[in-house]
């Protein structure tokens, strides 16, 4: 996304603009140094970055890596020689131009310097910039209703309304909200973020509100989330395991856009934009009394509900290789892919721990992998079991499935079983009681092998 206060403060010392589409194709140049950069606009129009500068890689090319991974890149040093064989020193910024959550091009400029210089123009990051946050292509999904969430994002992200996201443990609540703020014009303003089921209760107040030296014991004049975060954004989760009597002060503190700190006389001027989330039904939440009824309401002026990994199945397999890309790269490991029975548990388990349970799973294996596939034997024990009883259950409650088939089907289970929780082939027969011509035979039968 670009940050427009950057993009204004470029302004002032750019020689060169470049604009790409998602290719790396460009479609916009402009030279204001004509005296140093010897390439003309018919020369450029309508071609890749990569054929204008033919000693660039996907990798070495701060457009082609703007464009991959969605992230800007700030004041950064290049050394170039034009076709003239002249050496350039640039000072550039690249950013990726992002439209209905995608990334559909990017921007390059630059101005040349000399040695002594460039440390005097390097451009002031916000805070947003010195430690990044979540940004849409962070949303790894194929998901149709994913996809309609990351637009919504863009929607809603410039607009100052309280949002209310509901999503079960490890589907992203987080990844969201900081999606929202890195989209808004508040983004060179610090997002904080606090779960408040980790506070107790009679500390929550002064971390929100802060305190004043000498209210209580051991206090100090310390400022309180409101405060810190005034001109970007509050994050709240678990807002319903919030002490009610604490919910009216926070109602209170966002009607009034302001808040006192603990001993203190004086209301402080806040404006900040307030996101919330819960992994449990809102309106439940109020018919239980865990969240304050006017709370909500004004809480909730716009509503984002993530959908659980097990009833967007098509994310399943497209984040398991997703992660497996990544933990290649980062273990410097070569796995391929899963076996055949990992595939057919991954896309039949409920997945009660969604997206942070499967990529924990897939981690997980990559520390013990002893093959270039996935196998059941790499899997958590209590993983293969649940999925085991789960499918047992399933099966023995089918009623066009004959005596034979269930029997069948139980046989193959405690198969698996044995295989996973054993290092050997013939430590698994002796667990079956069986020798292991026995076994090797039904393990042939059942396509265990």
């Amino acid at each position: 996304m670009i940050n427009i206060g950057s993009l204004l403060n470029i302004n002032n010392y750019f020689d060169s603009i470049i604009i790409t589409d998602n290719r790396g194709i460009i479609e916009y140049y402009s030279n204001m140094r004509s005296d140093i950069y010897d390439l003309r606009q018919d020369e450029i129009i309508g071609k890749s970055i990569l054929e204008i500068h033919p000693y660039l890689t996907q990798e070495t090319s701060s457009i082609m890596r703007v464009l991959k991974d969605g992230r800007p890149i700030y004041d950064q040093i290049e050394y170039l020689t034009t076709k003239h064989g002249q050496n350039i020193t640039n000072i550039y910024s690249t950013l990726p131009i992002v439209k209905e959550g995608k990334v559909v091009g990017a921007i390059d400029l630059a101005r040349c310097v000399n040695e002594n210089e460039r440390q005097s123009i390097i451009l002031t990051r916000s805070n947003n910039e010195k430690e990044r946050l979540y940004q849409l292509n962070d949303i790894i999904t194929k998901s149709p209703v994913m996809n309609e969430i990351k637009s919504k994002i863009m929607r809603i992200a410039n607009t100052d309304s309280s949002v209310m996201i509901y999503g079960e443990t490890g589907t992203g609540k987080e990844l969201i909200a900081q999606s929202i703020h890195s989209y808004s014009y508040r983004n060179s303003n610090k997002f904080i973020s606090q779960n408040c089921a980790a506070i107790p209760s009679n500390l929550l107040e002064g971390i929100l509100f802060g305190t004043v030296k000498g209210s209580y014991t051991g206090a100090e004049n310390r400022r309180g989330l409101f405060e810190v975060a005034n001109g970007g954004t509050l994050f709240l989760d678990e807002i319903n395991s919030m002490d009610i009597n604490m919910q009216s002060k926070i109602l209170k503190a966002i009607e009034e856009k302001k808040v006192t700190r603990i001993g203190g006389t004086e209301p402080i001027d806040t404006d900040i934009r307030i996101i919330t989330a819960l992994n449990e039904q809102p309106l439940s939440c109020v018919e239980q009394n865990t969240l304050r009824e006017d709370l909500y309401y004004r809480l909730n002026v716009v509503q984002i509900d993530i959908p659980p990994l097990r009833e967007r199945s098509e994310d399943i397999t497209y984040l398991t290789d997703y992660f497996i890309s990544r933990y290649n790269s980062k273990m410097n490991k070569s796995i391929i892919g899963l076996s055949d029975e990992v595939k057919e548990l991954f896309l039949n388990y409920s997945w009660p721990g969604n997206i942070r349970e499967l990529r924990n799973v897939i981690e997980g294996a990559f520390n013990i992998i002893g093959s270039r596939y996935i196998q059941l034997r790499d899997l958590p024990h209590y993983l293969v079991s649940q999925f085991k009883n789960q499918l047992l259950n399933v099966e023995l409650n089918n009623q066009e499935m004959s005596l034979v088939e269930k029997v069948e089907s139980y046989e193959k289970r405690l198969l698996i079983n044995a295989l996973v929780s054993s290092e050997t082939i013939a430590e698994a027969a002796r667990k079956l009681k069986l020798s292991k011509q026995a076994l090797s035979y039904k393990l042939s039968k059942y396509n265990l092998k």
